[in-house]
């Protein structure tokens, strides 16, 4: 019905399939700034930024040590034949920025050039150059202060009127941190419209996921946006299985995720319907033209925590559902956030990033992988612990900032002031069709039943089609991980379509059992029998 109930005819508002639950309070509507107001007709309170943890008292570092820096610059360069005209120090939560005006006649690619050598005379752990800083005639040094503050939620809610203001109004807004010189980043998810977060362990991707929903579960209301998590590690969304918000539980299974991403291509599909039969181009548009609340459609935001667990389990299936989305979802109210820690090619392919300009790279493992995100270095010199170079689609370089923080016990006050306004039990979830239901808890069957992998009977065609069979040959065909090919392989030996692993001959394919098989179900005929012609490596 109107309003994106979503696959199975929900009811008008946002009730979700199944059935239509409590509508209204479209973004803007109603609420108040700083959190605690009623919206969505007074059927939703927002939380108080009371349940947040204030921030400490700032570090700052004495003021001797930035004019120390500021000699050993000066004197450095001049060292190496650069004059500097003026050093101005902005000290920030984690780094202080230095900015540069060199001479007239000083090329600015040698002083990107230097920073190894400033590190040193600085003692730094690392530096990051930034020549020039976009807006101004400076070439900016950024040094990571002996101490850091860490960025807490509440201030970025409760900033208002100021430089980098929270702004409820904005669509989907959420606080992303400061940038090195203090100033809060509030950021609007409907703008980017899609999100993708990297880096390596420890470096505080996940909290920053953290951070991004307890964002929007201050800015917005179950009627508002609607949610599906998902988290293949199970660990770092669990916490907010029993929210209102969410189409579904917190989902832990590859084969699961897979079926909800279709099913939001769905969803996006029957927006479009709905659009051009109210003469509406985009959500905004839709839900301004409609006279009642309860008409309104919500948003919804999907977050992947780990990508790279889905890409190898189910890849094809993964990157086809994420492009789609990627590509045409944003008129729709839908919108992506894909975190990984593992920025390869193969899991942050090229279809995907070029759907995704909006990127946030936290501290990388290699200037390759900060490539494979940014397109250019500089994550690989990043310190780690919320560190972050943010992308965003406008902008022409990336701006470093520092994440901000959620605690779990900040996290839990805040799941919990939901769900005493709507039990779980209330909740209208998204619906797996029956013959997913049927394999949604497990991943395997009994070895007399039917194949467990849903690209069984796609394995078997190419062994049968490429007459020789091995995991490589159904890694490359099928596109999946090299685990999953080595299970499928697995099953087609106990379904005795091929022999038994021989190191030095290559895997027998038994075409008389395929062609049995395809007779009984299909009521065809083949014939032949056949050993692969591939090297014992391959196989």
């Amino acid at each position: 019905g109107p309003g994106g109930g979503g696959p199975g005819g929900g009811g008008p508002g946002g009730g979700g399939p199944g059935g239509g639950g409590p509508g209204g309070g479209g973004p803007g509507g109603g609420g108040v700034r700083g959190g605690g107001g009623v919206r969505g007709g007074g059927l939703w309170k927002l939380p108080s930024t009371e349940l947040l943890d204030a921030p400490g008292n700032a570090v700052s570092a004495n003021a001797s040590v930035h004019q120390e820096n500021i000699a050993i610059i000066i004197q450095k360069l001049s060292n190496l034949g650069i004059e500097i005209t003026s050093v101005v120090a902005n000290p920030g939560p984690v780094v202080t920025q230095y900015e540069l005006t060199p001479a007239a006649n000083v090329r600015i690619s040698r002083i990107e050039g230097l920073g190894d050598d400033l590190a040193m005379a600085l003692s730094a752990r690392s530096i990051r150059i930034e020549a020039p800083i976009p807006g101004k005639a400076v070439v900016g040094i950024e040094i990571p202060n002996e101490k850091a503050d860490p960025i807490r939620l509440k201030p970025l809610l409760t900033n208002l009127g100021s430089e980098g203001a929270w702004e409820p109004e904005l669509p989907i807004p959420f606080a992303l941190g400061k940038d090195v010189v203090g100033v809060p980043q509030v950021r609007d998810l409907a703008k980017m419209p899609h999100l993708l977060i990297a880096g390596a362990t420890g470096s505080g991707k996940s909290v920053m996921v953290n951070a991004i929903i307890t964002s929007l579960l201050f800015a917005r209301t179950p009627s508002e946006l609607r949610m599906l998590l998902v988290d293949p590690k199970r660990v770092e969304l669990t916490n907010y299985n029993d929210l209102p918000h969410l189409l579904h539980d917190v989902i832990t299974d590859a084969d699961v995720a897979a079926a909800m991403l279709k099913m939001a291509v769905g969803e996006m599909e029957e927006r479009y319907q709905t659009f051009a039969a109210a003469r509406a181009r985009n959500i905004e548009g839709y839900n301004a033209s409609r006279s009642t609340e309860e008409e309104k459609m919500y948003s919804i935001v999907i977050i992947i925590d780990e990508l790279a667990d889905l890409m190898m389990q189910d890849g094809r299936e993964t990157e086809e559902s994420i492009v789609r989305i990627a590509q045409k979802a944003r008129a729709t109210g839908i919108h992506l956030i894909l975190a990984t820690q593992r920025p390869s090619v193969n899991v942050v392919t090229g279809l995907i990033k070029a759907n995704i300009p909006s990127r946030i790279a936290f501290s990388m493992a290699s200037q390759i992988d900060s490539r494979t995100v940014l397109d250019a270095p500089g994550a690989e010199d990043l310190i780690g612990r919320g560190d972050m170079l943010f992308q965003p689609s406008d902008a022409p370089k990336p701006i470093r900032m520092q994440g901000v923080f959620v605690s779990d016990k900040e996290i839990g006050l805040v799941v919990k002031h939901w769900t005493e306004q709507h039990p779980k039990s209330e909740r209208k979830d998204w619906k797996l069709p029956k013959h997913k239901e049927a394999t949604e808890s497990s991943t395997a069957r009994d070895r007399d039943g039917e194949p467990a992998d849903r690209l069984f009977n796609e394995a078997v065609q190419v062994i049968a089609e490429h007459d020789r069979a091995s995991s490589s040959l159904l890694q490359r065909r099928l596109r999946v991980g090299y685990a999953r090919a080595a299970r499928i392989m697995d099953e087609l030996e106990e379904k005795g379509y091929v022999g038994p692993a021989d190191r030095s001959n290559a895997r027998v394919v038994n075409r008389d059992k395929i062609a049995a098989d395809a007779t009984g179900a299909n009521g065809g005929s083949t014939d032949g029998t056949s050993a692969a012609g591939e090297t014992g490596e391959d196989a």
